[in-house]
């Protein structure tokens, strides 16, 4: 991951110099280096969440489905722009409520973040007769290695290759 180039006392720092008339946006650009949309984004996100909202986060926000859909409905049904929508809700980027809008649009359905899948569980031991068990659950489950490793409480990689052992008549 990269390092973040300004810390937020820094950030809030480069706004004050904006917001106090010593520099104006285009001279700040050009002095530190940053684009006038990284600019903008700072300023609304310190007028939103104040000195936290320049702050870099270590985890992605969690936001409910059922704030999900109403920001949605609120931009398509109710006219509200998309910046008025984030600032309404406190979502962290105009570019999030835009990928909910595409993906109401296509009439997926919006759900709760759960913070994404274990990437891996520590394998264990196991008897011959759970290894045969594990192996007819994948299959009947449509190869569902994932599904099966959390079931039994074993790794993604020793599912599959007990699976492949079994396709290959091993």
């Amino acid at each position: 991951m990269l390092k973040e180039k300004y810390g937020a006392s820094e950030k809030l720092a480069i706004l004050g110099e904006i917001a106090s008339g010593e520099i104006g946006m285009k001279d700040a650009t050009k002095k530190y280096g940053i684009p006038k949309t990284t600019l903008a984004k700072w300023r609304r996100r310190y007028q939103v969440y104040g000195y936290e909202g320049l702050e870099r986060r270590p985890s992605n926000r969690s936001y409910s489905a059922e704030l999900k859909l109403q920001a949605v409905k609120d931009c398509l049904e109710e006219g509200l722009s998309q910046y008025q929508v984030i600032d309404k809700y406190k979502i962290a980027s105009r570019t999030q409520l835009s990928n909910w809008i595409k993906q109401y649009n296509r009439h997926s359905s919006l759900k709760a973040y759960s913070g994404g899948e274990k990437a891996m569980t520590k394998g264990r031991s196991t008897t011959w007769q759970e290894r045969i068990d594990m192996v007819q659950h994948c299959l009947a489950h449509q190869h569902d290695y994932r599904k099966t490793a959390d079931q039994f409480q074993v790794s993604y990689q020793q599912v599959y290759q007990w699976v492949k052992k079994f396709e290959d008549g091993g």
